[in-house]
């Protein structure tokens, strides 16, 4: 049956920033399908825990701060040896920072780009180690319509930029992994109400344009995230590879 391609009994599923929004959400959803779950993020918020409880998700917590070196090598490691190997990476860590250009120093330009860019490639890298040891796997990275399109009003250039180079790498890494039967793909979300968004979704000047640029006229949800994430983890998405699907109510359609 189809809907059984969308099971994931049986794999291992890594999603870093999973304690809260889109992350938390993936695990949720991968989690319902079957799969057993590692989160990541610095810490797990105990209403985190209990939502993934509540749904009856088995899972582990590996702590990792993924802007230092060594660490997404570190996490990988960890999560082979709780697990027993690995299946799935989502590579949803990020970070959102604003700013006119011509004020935008150094240092918040490397803030975005450890964790955004860096911290992708790098777990990405260690993840392939068991993948292709296993010889197979999935990678989904979590980009951004900001690597599609300049997002207005807010000034955002190292965010977009981070994002449009996410989507660059996922089509690269599938191009060369294709061959080893790993698949890589990308989600870009539009505005998503999770806790990076709050603050400009509460904004009176920025809200109303967003909302106005959405031919849906409203802000996603996390589940509407994770459910486009389960297709691309699983076996339905079996012949999709080197994928941005993009997830935003219709904001880049205009």
């Amino acid at each position: 049956m189809i809907l059984d391609k969308f099971r994931l009994d049986g794999k291992i599923a890594l999603i870093t920033g999973g304690s809260k929004g889109i992350g938390l959400a993936i695990a949720q959803g991968l989690g319902e399908a079957g799969a057993r779950i590692v989160l990541s993020a610095r810490a797990l918020p105990a209403e985190a825990a209990e939502t993934l409880s509540a749904a009856g998700v088995q899972y582990d917590f590996v702590d990792a701060d993924l802007r230092e070196a060594g660490a997404s090598d570190a996490l990988v490691k960890e999560t082979v040896g709780r697990a027993g190997g690995l299946d799935i990476l989502v590579n949803n860590a990020g970070v959102a920072v604003h700013g006119d250009t011509p004020y935008f120093t150094d240092d918040m330009w490397r803030q975005i780009m450890s964790i955004n860019l860096d911290a992708v490639f790098r777990t990405a890298r260690a993840a392939l180690v068991p993948m292709m040891a296993k010889g197979s796997g999935v990678i989904l990275n979590i980009g951004s319509i900001s690597g599609i399109v300049s997002n207005v009003p807010q000034q955002q250039v190292a965010y977009n930029s981070s994002k449009a180079a996410v989507h660059m790498m996922t089509k690269s890494l599938a191009s060369e992994l294709a061959p080893k039967n790993i698949r890589v793909n990308a989600i870009a979300p539009g505005y998503i109400e999770t806790d990076m968004s709050r603050g400009g979704i509460a904004n009176p000047e920025w809200f109303p344009i967003w909302r106005g640029m959405t031919p849906m006229s409203r802000v996603g949800q996390p589940e509407e995230v994770a459910a486009a994430a389960l297709f691309l983890c699983s076996s339905a998405a079996s012949y999709v590879t080197g994928e941005v699907l993009v997830v935003d109510g219709g904001y880049t359609t205009r």
